[in-house]
């Protein structure tokens, strides 16, 4: 059903179809002009049995007040600027309510909500928050989940960008990547001076993708992000839910042209009927990072080969970077249900890994906690922000299928009870609580705000600025 305010436009229009004045309609329904003056401006709910008194009065149908839908333009931005004043927005300003007459323009209505429009995105932008991060992350995990953390669609345009370029399977070359660059209409060109808030700078006007020379890491990497942004064709996101998405859909999309579907679910279902899965060869298979693979394996794993999964990115302070599972794996979460941020149990692998002598190869640990027993095989990734672990695991049922299922490492986990690993042993609280000041550190990202105009935290005119810098001859006046 429609709300007052469309309900009284079309009461309004079908009268004025009809040549008759509010005393007219008024006096056929039994009502003062005044209470059907009401009743058109939405100023209060009709009633049905008044709405069938009024249907019948203009000779139509109830259906037809009942309609959604404005019944013509002026009706529709009228109805809009109703809307926006009854908003908190509008009132928040101060300003006087505007009445809404005839001798208003259709110009000067259109001209005011689009004032009200470009304030309402410079309100959501300002109100850009870590909060509303992690509330469109929780839904986006949650999402990922129903899906199995898998993408059928991108995984058919994966398919057939990589069919192409020829590509035969295989570890994906540099130059491969390159000849993807080229079919989709690119140039490369790599730079010393990108803006510190990119990875990848797409100019669309001259066909240019700008990366940086030394990324340090896999090269492939940042260029196949940058191009599958164009083949998802990927803009300015309007929140925080379609900037995490994009970023989710364009790694996606670049690791399933690094480690093809079809290939890598054959060699995957090899090692799962030898009883060998491993991240490690997946990694070794398709030369990518550990990281790369292990978020591989849990896009395929489960509706490929059966098996639930987990995934976790945990920084050597136990911070939770990145996380997904679907095997019921109960990782802490803040009132938000948001994952990232929070510590990880000290006695899951996660973590363990970081006090074993050999750091080079992956740790492999069953532990115990209060839903059940879980297998995880961890390794240690080193970046210039420190070292953090990558975890993949899945319940105790389904680790015959890996290797390293025969572990001697078992740990029990008692988290989220705080007994377990959060608080501090008694003898030692008794004896240092209270006689101690520990000078914490400042997460960099606790209480930085994000700038105003992009809450995805580019600067344009650095953007800007570079792109005029490196526009091929005569593209300035273009």
């Amino acid at each position: 059903m429609a709300d007052a305010l469309t309900i009284g436009k079309r009461i309004r229009s079908l009268r004025l179809e009809r040549g008759m004045t509010l005393e007219v309609l008024g006096g056929a329904i039994g009502r003062a002009a005044s209470q059907v003056s009401v009743l058109e401006n939405g100023k209060r709910e009709p009633r049905l049995r008044d709405l069938q008194s009024v249907a019948d009065a203009l000779d139509v149908e109830l259906e037809a007040l009942l309609d959604d839908a404005a019944p013509d333009h002026r009706s529709a931005i009228e109805i809009a600027l109703e809307r926006a004043q009854r908003g908190p927005l509008y009132s928040s300003l101060g300003l006087p309510a505007l009445p809404v007459r005839r001798s208003l323009s259709d110009e000067a209505i259109e001209t005011i909500l689009g004032l009200h429009s470009e304030l309402e995105r410079l309100h959501r932008e300002r109100a850009a928050t870590p909060e509303e991060a992690r509330r469109a992350n929780t839904e986006l995990r949650k999402q990922m989940r129903r899906q199995n953390n898998y993408f059928p669609d991108l995984e058919v345009q994966a398919t057939e960008l990589l069919a192409a370029v020829g590509h035969g399977g295989g570890p994906l070359s540099q130059r491969t990547a390159s000849d993807l660059a080229t079919h989709l209409g690119f140039t490369l060109h790599y730079v010393t001076d990108l803006p510190d808030s990119t990875r990848s700078i797409s100019d669309h006007a001259n066909k240019r993708i700008y990366l940086p020379a030394s990324a340090g890491g896999d090269p492939r990497g940042a260029l196949l992000r940058a191009l599958a942004a164009q083949v998802l064709g990927a803009r300015e996101p309007k929140d925080y839910r379609e900037f995490l998405l994009q970023r989710v859909e364009t790694n996606y999309l670049a690791a399933a042209l690094m480690i093809p579907e079809k290939d890598a679910v054959a060699f995957l279902s090899r090692a799962r009927d030898s009883r060998e899965l491993s991240v490690d060869d997946l990694r070794d298979a398709y030369a990518v990072t550990y990281e790369t693979a292990g978020h591989r394996f849990t896009n395929l794993a489960t509706v490929h080969l059966g098996i639930p999964v987990h995934f976790l990115k945990t920084h050597q302070t136990g911070t939770i970077l990145k996380a997904y599972e679907n095997d019921d794996a109960q990782f802490p979460t803040d009132v938000l249900g948001a994952v990232e941020g929070q510590l990880v149990c000290r006695e899951w692998s996660a973590r363990r890994v970081f006090t074993v002598a050999d750091q080079f190869s992956a740790y492999h640990q069953y532990t115990d906690k209060p839903n059940g027993t879980y297998w995880c095989s961890s390794s240690i990734q080193s970046t210039s922000r420190g070292n953090y672990s990558v975890s993949v695991g899945t319940p105790f049922a389904h680790a015959k299928w890996f290797r390293g299922k025969d572990t001697p490492h078992r740990r029990n986990s008692g988290c989220p009870n705080p007994e377990c690993c959060r608080r501090p042993p008694e003898n030692l609280t008794t004896r240092w609580a209270g006689n101690t000041y520990p000078s914490p550190r400042l997460q960099s990202s606790l209480l930085a705000a994000l700038p105003s105009d992009s809450f995805t935290g580019v600067d344009s005119t650095d953007v800007f600025n570079f792109l005029e810098r490196h526009a091929p001859d005569g593209a300035q006046d273009h």
